[in-house]
């Protein structure tokens, strides 16, 4: 149970309370002004970097006004800012900062192609995301009485994954918002920092919860649903294992966790017959070992907004009706939004903490598009976010598209739909369209396929997938290279497990194709995974499942490209044809080949 000392009760507690209701006061006021604040906010991240390298080349001494910088500043991505990220990487601040500040880390996530993006972490960068956390934090556990003092459940990545050229750490900045959290409320999480470097997703998974049981924790905080349905099923599927493991103070030896690591998770590993006598009951009376029998949850918070929404579903089978709070839009790059009420995507946009600008859907594929002030967008209307933040990124694409659905006061509130018109993210990989093409050019490259026409599209399940779609007729084994992923040429035919020789198939037969079929699907899965970090990562916590292949029918897309492009004409847009769909259901129309070489969908 929590360790609810005097000084933790008595001092710790009320003075905690008051600094965070000081935090969240000041947001809710931030709102009721969000011209001035807006002002504010971005002139203070101008005036801070003006004397940088990229400051100079952008006339930011010069700028007076929200119009002198929507001139003088382009709206970017992130290949734009690259080179000067390059530079703070190697060691030259000023590339991107001003004089006296400090990169504390880099925080990775997907990049749009083969290489991840670095966001420079510096101490205001880091304090503005820790405002925002405060002021969900305290709101939510306000709404929700009894969960002070009481333990979290939590899921942190390391910070230090890598390292750049000047040695400063890489990483999930999950882990410096841990390494830095306040004493009092790190002292309530049940997974220290070192769990965050279990290799093994079941091993890191099975741990968390190990080390969870015997706590009193009022709620579980995780950005993926999937990630609290991951742990939940963990401790059901393990129940006779992880309940033995509480009665005696061990964690089974068989888990792949590091001798250093469970030495320093030792002191944690008390044996407790209560607790395992307790769920012991729960499990003879139920069949079953879920949450919503041995824990008293005060809330679960997590993203609830665009496809994540769908794992929500599966909630009330595990958690009861334990109620949600969605904790915001948010990403490596800055916080944007705070939720202040249970069962909605909707938050208040973040106006103190960064910059935003919001360009309207229908011009997100213009080569000038309107950027309008947070003050101008209307309720009803879907934009894509532009951010202007503390990590020195100025109008910059995040690819997030989100509606206005009210305000609060004259400030937004806004909920996230989904990544652009050409990105996806199931479960947090945010893969893109150019990654997408890329890992297929790989693919075809690998496998010396003449195929050309493909799209890949999002599959709901339990783990959700992505289904590759490409026209036939699927050559035959032995017209594929079947490439390693060095590139070399295996040598012999890619063995089915359990055979004692390669598959040999008659021309065109359905057995052919499900050796085609197969290794298509495994080799646009590795390369999905060689160049999208997040997807690899979902993949390596069995959070999403492999690529399943659909072969259709032949010229099946290019007579579709042909419609859609006549269906345009009348416009005067021009219309390009998708290689990457953004939501399950998108693919709904396409035939589907039924024989199970393919690996189809049910």
């Amino acid at each position: 149970m929590a360790d609810r000392t005097l000084v933790d009760r008595l001092l710790m507690l009320p003075l905690a309370r008051v600094h965070s209701r000081r935090a969240f006061r000041r947001f809710m006021r931030d709102a009721q002004h969000v011209t001035a604040v807006q002002h504010r906010v971005l002139f203070q991240k101008i005036r801070a970097n003006a004397d940088s390298a990229y400051g100079r080349d952008f006339g930011f001494g010069r700028i007076r006004s929200y119009d002198d910088f929507a001139r003088q500043v382009p709206v970017t991505v992130y290949d734009d800012l690259a080179p000067y990220v390059e530079r703070v990487k190697r060691g030259e601040v000023s590339a991107m900062f001003g004089p006296g500040q400090r990169v504390l880390m880099f925080a990775m996530t997907s990049g749009s192609t083969a290489e991840p993006k670095y966001i420079p972490v510096t101490e205001a960068f880091l304090k503005t995301y820790r405002r925002g956390w405060n002021a969900f934090g305290v709101r939510a556990i306000s709404d929700h009485p009894g969960c002070f003092l009481r333990h979290i459940v939590q899921v942190t990545s390391p910070m230090n994954e890598t390292h750049a050229p000047s040695g400063v750490p890489c990483g999930a900045i999950t882990g410096i918002m841990a390494a830095t959290q306040k004493r009092l409320v790190r002292k309530y999480y049940v997974a220290p920092l070192c769990v965050a470097y279990i290799g093994d997703a079941s091993a890191r998974y099975y741990t968390i919860m190990r080390l969870a049981l015997s706590r009193d924790v009022a709620f579980m905080i995780t950005a993926n649903p999937a990630t609290q349905l991951k742990l939940a099923r963990t401790v059901d599927a393990e129940s006779e294992r992880i309940i033995r493991d509480v009665r005696d103070g061990t964690l089974c030896e068989t888990l792949a966790v590091a001798p250093e690591i469970r030495a320093e998770l030792a002191p944690r590993l008390m044996p407790d017959p209560k607790t395992a006598r307790r769920l012991d009951a729960i499990r003879e009376r139920s069949g079953r070992l879920l949450p919503k029998d041995y824990w008293n949850l005060g809330f679960l918070g997590n993203w609830t907004g665009g496809t994540m929404g769908l794992y929500l579903q599966q909630f009330g089978e595990y958690f009861g009706d334990t109620p949600v709070r969605d904790i915001g839009l948010l990403a490596s790059e800055g916080r944007m939004s705070i939720p202040i009420v249970d069962g909605s995507p909707a938050g208040i946009l973040d106006v103190g903490g960064n910059f935003y600008e919001f360009i309207p859907i229908e011009q997100a594929d213009s080569a000038n598009p309107t950027a309008l002030r947070a003050h101008e967008v209307e309720v009803g209307r879907e934009y894509e976010i532009l951010l202007t933040t503390d990590a020195g990124f100025y109008r910059y694409r995040i690819g997030d598209v989100v509606r206005v659905v009210d305000f609060f006061g004259p400030t937004p509130m806004i909920e996230f739909l989904h990544k652009g018109a050409h990105a996806c993210s199931l479960t947090g990989e945010k893969l893109t369209e150019r990654q997408t093409v890329l890992a297929f050019e790989r693919t075809r490259r690998a496998l010396g396929l003449e195929l050309s026409n493909f799209v890949l599209a999002p599959y709901w399940d339990d783990p959700p997938y992505y289904v590759l779609h490409v026209e036939g007729p699927l050559p035959g084994p032995a017209q594929l290279n079947d490439h390693t992923r060095t590139g070399e040429a295996s040598p012999s035919p890619k063995r089915e497990r359990g055979d004692s020789k390669p598959v040999a198939c008659a021309p065109g037969s359905v057995g052919q194709r499900i050796v085609a079929g197969r290794r298509l699907a495994e080799r646009m899965d590795m390369e999905l995974r060689g160049v999208n970090i997040e997807y690899d990562s979902k993949r390596g916590s069995e959070r999403l499942g492999s690529v399943r292949v659909n072969e259709l029918p032949p010229e099946y897309l290019f007579r579709r490209h042909a419609e859609l492009s006549a269906r345009r004409r009348a416009s005067n847009e021009q219309y390009k044809p998708q290689y990457l769909y953004p939501k399950p259901g998108d693919d709904a129309e396409f035939p589907t080949m039924r024989e199970p070489s393919v690996s189809l969908p049910p």
